[in-house]
């Protein structure tokens, strides 16, 4: 079955953007599959296209493959240079600043099985900038805007649970007792993070793109949720 029409954010003869689902494989990983990844769909209707960057299976929005090797180098060769990626995210607890960046290190690989403990000491902690702005407060939660100036695994999960503020029902590195009072109030299971818009200069013409997803409907249905409880 092809991708739907409405989920191609952007496409020309270079780069083909699509609105990826939570719940939905970027492309092919380990173990078994459910379904088939986004790739491997879109890849029947278009040859030769290639992978640019990646989502996580429960994160929806915008991602960006390359439909030529030639895009694909020339964005590969200036190592996502002018890239900037926009995400949305309801975080437990209440943020009191409006606005803030967490520089918390990262490590270079990540680690699915270990959550991510601040202060450690390894040797392989990179930097990691995820600046943020809050947009809304809910009574336990908070909805917030994020631009991330560096693409590590997990980046936007781990810095938030840095500062305390893990995403809400995010099993990895949430709090469990937080995430069932969620679960039981709300009936939602699945973490809320949405890579909501991407700006880059084109690989080809050098044009200026902005590329954006809109909100999925069970994001808009838990903050209309949060906004019923106060």
């Amino acid at each position: 079955m092809p991708i739907s029409a409405d989920r191609i954010l952007f496409c020309d003869d270079h780069l083909l953007a699509v609105n990826k689902l939570a719940g939905e494989l970027t492309v092919r990983g380990k173990g078994d599959l459910g379904k088939l990844p986004l790739f491997d769909f879109l890849h029947k209707d278009y040859p030769g296209l290639r992978v640019l960057h990646r989502l996580d299976f429960d994160t929806s929005g915008v991602v960006l493959f390359a439909r030529t090797k030639a895009a694909c180098d020339a964005v590969l060769n200036t190592h996502f240079r002018g890239w900037k990626k926009v995400y949305r995210a309801i975080v437990s607890g209440v943020i009191d600043r409006d606005r803030g960046v967490i520089r918390a290190l990262l490590p270079a690989r990540s680690s699915r099985e270990k959550k991510f403990e601040v202060g450690k000491q390894k040797e392989d902690l990179i930097p990691a900038v995820t600046n943020f702005v809050v947009l809304q407060r809910f009574h336990g939660a908070t909805y917030v805007e994020c631009a991330i100036e560096t693409g590590r695994h997990h980046q936007i999960r781990r810095h938030f649970a840095a500062i305390k503020h893990p995403l809400v029902l995010d099993e990895l590195y949430g709090e469990p007792k937080f995430n069932q009072a969620f679960n039981r109030v709300t009936k939602f299971r699945k973490f809320f993070l949405h890579a909501q818009s991407l700006d880059l200069p084109h690989p080809v013409t050098g044009e200026k793109l902005h590329i954006e997803a809109p909100i999925p409907r069970s994001f808009e249905a838990v903050l209309k949720k949060l906004q019923q409880l106060g």
